[in-house]
């Protein structure tokens, strides 16, 4: 019996063993293997409930099965966008041997491709594009002999591209895009692919030159290279592909010059992409020839030279799109441009042209998008761009263009984005240019415009974002502006708006960014603005606002980071739901009216930066609570106010704080030791309170001002030691410079006689022991002043009559000495020839002069240096000032160490008054320095400070004293006296204004960058301004003031080194 079952079992495997290895497929076995793949995807998916055991005679209706003619067999699977997740590992491709087309393009499926794929052998069409299949292509994939499309491209693949690929003779298509695939080890194994007509490899990882077996794929059509990291030249032999259509090598390292390639021969070129690489060198003139180019981009290299004249001709006449942006072009944009009536986006942005927008532009009545920021344009719009009525797009910011802009721009147009920033346009603006109500994108601040808005901006309800900032815009507010939904960014600052803010700005509900600073907005804070809960940035600072701070301010969001309400006249107390506001960086309420005590509440403001509220009526004491802004950083202004009691232990907390702020307040008690371990502290002023004790010692030298705090004490310059019984010193420690410069200053010495005829009722008793010297004692012996008298031989023996070792400056009318007094004093003394004659100054001459004296020598103020007498003798006025031991700023700036001394840093401290005092010396002397009553006039002052106007009306206004400043602010910029660049700068014909700003800032110091180069270009426009021919077009000394005190947050739009002159020349 077993014999028997063994011999059966042998039998059954000799038969089954001849069997053909090819199972010969059937509708039955197709569809169990296309159930049991199902079955192994993670999810249930309803559109394939056809898919059932119960339903294999109706297999060829199943969803996306195909089958042949007679019905036998499925030859197409087509599940393409079905959001099918799963992988093809469980998938028998074995089990379908008659399949022609697989599709599962769009899905979600992932793993690998399986090498059994190599059994669909009579497959023609494969696309698993657009999943997430990752792992490498399948070398097996070569078995795939019958194969015309093959499409596996937006995937995860990763490795080299095998080299088998190749062998798919028959492919025509061929898109392996958007993977991650890499550069085989060498080109020159693949095969050449004869059919290939359509390739892309774009988006991957290859890092050779250009792939070889390309150019021998003579069918090609379509070539896409695109963003990858590809290198070396273009091969010449690329004219090869005669049938070229489409060529794309986009974002890759490509080099060297185009001129080599006979481009003509790739004459059916429609489009050619050849952007972002490295190309150098002029712009092949054969393009011109292209005239089938219905595409061509050149832009991010650096080609350098003009645009070719061979472009100009109209041979590209059915060019739709041409972009030769962010490239080194020089020259004009040629006016046969016109000829390109079909254009549809013309980018020519970020390079070097010149000259003026072609008016034959408005020829290309079908251009939708035109950018030609970033040049060196000028002259105006032209007119005829009003033609252009596809026009939706328009950048032709930071350019040199001007006046006014085209009466009938954005009439019949829906213009979308518009960008005019950063030029010198001037004028109203066109009424209709927001007549199609589709404006989006508005930018035109940095220019001259002046007059309302257009009506129809207050209805363009799709409004993002707008900047206007830097104008002279006039008109009502309220009326310019409505309801914006979907507007994120609005700046109006620096212009001329008057009105009360709408109510509707509490319906722009997307609104992260709010200013309308500087302008003249009157009426109140509208308390609607606290449902702006997207605001990050609001400021409504310098301006004519009254009335409280809403509380409801303080329901903004807690992403609010910036809050200036400063320059206005707001009253009332500082409401306690600003502590709401956690995020806040900034907040500014200074230069307001505000009263009552300083809610503790900002101490939940846990994330500031910077807090001022200088400069208002807040009494009260200073809240512990401000100890626990721990992130304070730049700045703690609360000066100016009448703050009592002590300084908070607590604020030795702000470890990183930078710059500090409590004077001209009551402050009482002492100065906490604890401070001295506030490493970061660059700047401390506690002036002008009442505070008593020792000066904790500060890790910065010099840093602190403590003047008129009479009970301090401490080891400080100027200050009593705290072991004596000393009540303190009035001397400021900070580095002073003296400011030696003549210029008339009538408004200050009106506001400061003013003072000293009130302050001489006082100190009637100092008047009389005056008047007594003078009459009593000789003017050539006595020099009176109030702390001591010292004898005119005094001075003589302290400068040994005046020798010129002891010469420590000269000037127009005299030179300056320093004295060594045995009175333990250093004084200046300017010896003043006051006539050619050797004889005595007329009497009446001496008398004004004396009176002059003894009013001036009672001026008291910290920036005029003080003059402690006088004395006459042969000829010669002695004046004796206070010595300065740093000299004046000449002497620092031109002297023996070249300027270099001063620093960028330093220079711009002097400016504003950080740690260098700026002082003023012979204040109201200048008048005096003539005996020639027939020369003399009403005003006196330094040449080359003078401003021009007083050359013919002889009428000082607080306007020259900003044109004095201004001089003085450049000759601190450029090291040296700008002369008669101001006047040079300011001419329309004159062309110092396209000097470059690097080359007239001093030259001894390296360039400034980043974040203090944006300082310097602030400077240097502010002291610009100040220097204006026409005094009305000067800002006010106020202006002037706030602008350098304020931080500088400006970022510069471009590189220090190409700014111009004219670029700073408006304000």
């Amino acid at each position: 019996m077993a014999p028997t079952i063994q011999t059966h079992k042998l039998l059954l495997f000799i038969f089954l063993f001849s069997l053909p290895l090819s199972i010969h497929s059937t509708p039955t076995t197709e569809a169990e293997a296309l159930i049991a793949w199902k079955i192994s995807l993670p999810l249930t998916y309803p559109f394939l409930n056809s898919w059932s055991i119960t339903n294999i005679p109706n297999l060829c209706n199943w969803t996306g099965i195909a089958c042949n003619n007679a019905g036998s067999t499925v030859i197409t699977l087509n599940l393409s966008s079905m959001s099918l997740n799963g992988t093809l590992n469980q998938f028998n491709f074995s089990s379908l041997p008659n399949l022609i087309s697989f599709n599962l393009n769009n899905n979600n499926f992932t793993g690998t491709i399986p090498s059994t794929i190599s059994n669909l052998s009579k497959l023609t069409f494969l696309d698993l594009g657009s999943n997430y299949i990752a792992g490498g292509i399948p070398p097996e994939i070569a078995e795939l002999s019958e194969l015309r499309i093959l499409r596996l491209s937006d995937n995860e693949l990763v490795g080299p591209i095998p080299y088998q690929v190749s062998s798919l003779q028959k492919v025509w298509y061929l898109d392996l895009g958007s993977n991650y695939l890499e550069s085989p080890p060498d080109w020159l194994v693949f095969s050449n692919m004869p059919n290939l007509t359509h390739l892309s490899l774009y988006y991957n990882e290859l890092d050779s030159e250009f792939p070889s077996f390309i150019l021998n794929s003579l069918k090609l059509t379509y070539l896409d290279l695109s963003e990858n990291k590809l290198t070396g030249p273009v091969p010449d032999s690329i004219t090869r592909l005669v049938n070229l259509e489409h060529l794309n090598l986009t974002e890759n390292v490509f080099q060297g010059p185009l001129l080599s390639v006979d481009w003509p021969k790739l004459f059916p070129l429609k489009d050619l992409r050849l952007g972002q690489n490295e190309f150098t060198g002029m712009i092949p003139p054969e393009f011109g020839f292209l005239s089938n180019l219905q595409i061509l981009e050149l832009y991010n290299n650096e080609f350098n030279s003009t645009i070719p004249s061979e472009l100009e001709v109209g041979n590209l006449n059915v060019l739709t799109q041409l972009d030769f942006s962010m490239n080194k072009l020089t020259g004009s944009i040629p006016s046969t441009v016109g000829n390109l009536t079909l254009l549809q986006l013309f980018h020519l942005f970020e390079n070097n042209l010149t000259g003026i927008i072609p008016p034959e532009i408005g020829n290309m009545t079908s251009l939708e998008k035109l950018d030609f920021n970033m040049n060196q344009l000028h002259g105006a719009l032209p007119d005829t761009i009003s033609r252009l009525v596809n026009l939706y797009y328009i950048a032709v910011f930071t350019n040199k263009l001007s006046g006014d802009l085209p009466e009938n721009l954005g009439e019949n147009m829906f213009l979308i984005n518009i960008g005019f920033h950063d030029n010198s346009f001037s004028g109203v603006l066109p009424p209709k240019l927001c007549s199609g109500l589709s404006l989006q994108h508005f930018t035109a601040y940095g220019n001259n415009f002046t007059g309302p808005l257009p009506e129809c901006l207050r209805n363009c309800s799709e409004l993002q974002r707008v900047r206007l900032e830097g104008n002279h815009f006039n008109g009502d507010i309220s009326k310019a502006f409505g309801v914006h939904p979907s507007l994120v960014y609005i700046d109006l600052d620096e212009n001329e708006f008057s009105g009360e803010l709408s109510l509707e700005w509490g319906k722009c509900k997307n609104l992260t960014y709010l200013h309308i600073a500087e302008n003249r907005i009157s009426g109140e804070i509208p308390v609607e603005l606290g449902s702006l809960v997207e605001l990050r940035d609001l400021s409504l600072s310098s301006n004519d606002l009254k009335g409280r701070i809403p509380n409801e301010l303080g329901n903004l969001s807690s992403l609010m980071f910036k809050l200036n309400l400063s320059g206005n006249h707001l009253t009332g107390i500082i409401p306690p739901a600003i502590g709401n506001l956690s995020g806040l960086q900034n907040l500014d309420l200074s230069r307001n009216g505000l009263s009552g005590s300083i809610t503790g509440e900002i101490g939940k403001c846990v994330g500031l930066l910077q807090l001022s509220l200088s400069s208002n009526n807040l009494s009260g004491i200073i809240p512990p609570e401000l100890g626990n802004l721990v992130q304070l950083q730049s700045l703690l202004d609360l000066s100016n106010n009448s703050l009592s009691g002590g300084i908070p232990q607590s604020l030795n907390k702000l470890t990183t704080l930078e710059k500090l702020n409590v004077s001209h307040n009551k402050l009482s008690g002492r100065i906490p030791s604890a401070f001295s371990s506030m490493f970061s502290l660059q700047s401390a002023d506690f002036s002008y309170n009442d505070l008593s004790g020792p000066v904790p010692t500060f890790r910065q030298p010099d840093m602190e001002v403590i003047v008129e705090n009479s009970g301090l004490c401490g080891d400080a310059q100027g200050l009593a030691s705290c072991n004596s019984n000393a009540a303190g010193g009035k001397k400021s420690n900070k580095i002073r410079i003296a400011v030696i410069s003549s210029v008339s200053a009538v408004v200050l010495l009106v506001i400061i006689l003013t003072g000293v005829l009130v302050m001489s009722r006082k100190t009637r008793k100092s008047d009389e022991e005056m008047k007594y010297i003078i009459e009593h004692d000789s003017t050539e012996s006595i020099i009176w002043e109030k702390e001591g008298k010292f004898t005119f031989s005094d001075v003589v023996k302290a400068t040994d009559d005046f020798s010129d070792k002891y010469c420590i400056g000269k000037g127009g009318f005299g030179k300056v000495y320093k004295a060594e007094l045995r009175t333990g004093h250093t004084v200046a003394v300017k010896r003043l020839n006051m006539s050619d004659s050797a004889g005595d100054i007329p009497e009446l001459n001496l008398r004004s002069f004396q009176n002059e004296i003894r009013t001036l020598t009672e001026v008291r103020h910290r920036n005029i240096v003080k003059l402690n007498g006088f004395c006459s003798r042969q000829g010669f006025m002695y004046l004796v000032y206070e010595y300065i031991p740093r000299g004046s700023l000449g002497m620092v700036l031109y002297g023996k160490e070249a300027g270099r001394e001063l620093d960028w840093v330093t220079r711009i401290k002097i400016l504003r008054e950080l740690d260098f005092e700026p002082r003023l010396s012979d204040f109201g002397t200048a008048k005096l320095l003539s005996s020639d009553t027939s020369t003399w006039t009403s005003v006196a002052g330094a040449y080359g400070y003078m401003a021009p106007e007083l050359a013919y009306t002889m009428k000082v206004t607080e306007k020259s004293d900003v044109y004095s400043f201004g001089v003085v602010a450049l000759e601190v910029m450029m090291g040296k006296h700008p002369g008669e660049l101001i006047s040079r700068l300011l001419s329309s014909s004159s062309d110092e204004g396209n000097y470059l700003l690097k080359d007239l800032l001093d030259q001894r110091l390296l360039p400034p960058s980043g974040q203090l180069a944006a300082e310097i270009v602030s400077v240097v426009t502010l002291a610009l301004a100040c220097t204006h021919t026409n005094p009305e077009s000067r800002p006010t000394m106020r202006v002037v003031a706030q602008e350098l005190s304020a931080p500088t947050q400006a970022y510069l739009s471009e590189q220090l080194g190409t700014i111009t002159m004219s670029k700073l020349s408006t304000f």
